[in-house]
């Protein structure tokens, strides 16, 4: 398998590539000024800079289905700029579970390994593929999708770009059956029975 840093050879060209992209992608409010200074610091190259995926070079493989954001959270500077991104991680075996971003579109650049991808439109018609080194996909803006990397042996490394600073992640498990929402609601709507979706909240419980 190549070592993450060799994977990750395609970052600079997809930054470069993908800028033009998301400028048509982009759903935030344009601004008036060239960017958005923080109210109180100090604006100088390290205000423009993100250093936290610095963690990917040169690490192993992942142990654990994992998202490195560099969103208006964790980067402070994309205000106003419309971008962002993130990188996935996923060891054989594991899942993205189905989500939207209710505030962009997801283009999805796969680094390495093979995915599988889909998305279901309003139409609810399915549309998947099954993506090798190098494929980008697109999940258009607020539409449910997932991803899995169905291979027995070779980890996925994905990266995502947005056109929001803040696209926003609704998970529907998480959604569903993680929040307050009556049994019996989910258990009409489900067709199903209240034991039914009490054990779905009990798996989704977060661990002691």
């Amino acid at each position: 398998m190549a070592s993450r840093t060799s994977s990750l050879k395609y970052f600079s060209l997809l930054v470069l590539s993908l800028a033009i992209v998301q400028m048509t992608l982009a759903g935030d409010p344009d601004i008036l000024t060239d960017f958005i200074a923080p109210p109180n610091g100090t604006v100088d190259g390290n205000f423009f800079t993100f250093t936290g995926m610095r963690v990917l070079v040169g690490g192993g493989p992942p142990k654990a289905f994992t998202v490195l954001k560099a969103t208006l959270t964790e980067f402070p500077a994309l205000n106003g700029q419309s971008v962002s991104y993130a990188v996935l991680e996923f060891p054989s075996g594991t899942t993205n579970p189905p989500h939207t971003h209710p505030r962009s579109a997801e283009l999805l650049f796969l680094v390495e390994g093979t995915l599988e991808v889909g998305f279901v439109d309003t139409k609810n018609d399915l549309f998947t593929q099954t993506l090798q080194s190098g494929d980008l996909f697109v999940f258009p803006k607020g539409l449910a999708h997932f991803q899995f990397n169905a291979d027995s042996s070779t980890p996925a490394i994905v990266i995502s770009a947005f056109g929001s600073a803040n696209a926003g992640t609704v998970s529907l498990p998480s959604t569903l059956f993680a929040t307050n929402i009556d049994d019996n609601v989910l258990a009409l709507s489900f067709k199903t029975d209240v034991a039914t979706i009490q054990k779905l909240k009990a798996g989704l419980a977060p661990k002691p």
